[in-house]
């Protein structure tokens, strides 16, 4: 069974893909930024945001996901120039993480927030859509490679609509410390990975290969 599923998707890939874009999208730390942003929302328009913010994120990291490898190619950017880029972009993440963010994003009149800030910056911001191209890079246009980004980039697009549906749940169940707690943990973890693609872009450049 194990070996047949290996033959559509590359499970390891798919592992990295999930593990490394919900650090970064940090679906517990979202709570209480979107609490924020639909304080003044009912029930149901919270569930139409959660839903709007997620459709958002999930078409913008698929398209930098389908067209990052062209617009790489007309830039003349490497593999290891892309990673190392990456990973110093990541590991600022990692710093805001660790150390807190003091406010929330403001609502802009006239504007809808499962949008913007939401959707994007705050979900398919920098790090998410850099770190999904790198993926891509990675997987050089295998298709088990590309079905295993594609299910761990909807995986952990799905954990981002349940801690929004689920938010006011959510933050009664861990409180202020718990949501902290997480969201320092995720920051501790996405520095890791930073620091990983940094050293993989020195050895790729020192190899000759940058």
């Amino acid at each position: 069974m194990s070996g047949a599923l290996a033959s559509v998707v590359d499970l390891q890939l798919l592992g990295s893909v999930f593990v490394t874009l919900f650090v970064i999208m940090d679906p517990p730390g979202t709570v209480p930024i979107f609490l924020a942003l639909t304080g003044s929302m009912t029930a149901r328009q919270r569930v139409r945001a959660a839903r709007q913010a997620v459709c958002v994120a999930f078409a913008v990291i698929l398209a930098f996901a389908v067209f990052g490898r062209a617009l790489l190619d007309y830039l003349h950017i490497s593999l290891p120039a892309l990673q190392g880029a990456g990973g110093l972009l990541l590991l600022l993440v990692a710093l805001e993480l660790l150390t807190g963010k003091d406010e929330a994003p403001g609502q802009a009149e006239g504007v809808n927030v499962a949008l913007v800030p939401l959707g994007t910056p705050l979900l398919a911001g920098p790090g998410a859509i850099v770190a999904t191209m790198v993926f891509v890079q990675r997987g050089h246009g295998r298709a088990t490679a590309w079905v295993a980004i594609v299910i761990g980039v909807l995986l952990v697009h799905v954990a981002l609509w349940l801690a929004m549906r689920f938010a006011g749940r959510i933050h009664r169940v861990l409180g202020e410390g718990g949501t902290t707690l997480v969201t320092r943990i995720a920051g501790l973890l996405l520095s890791a990975i930073a620091v990983q693609l940094v050293a993989d872009a020195v050895r790729a450049f020192v190899a000759g290969q940058g």
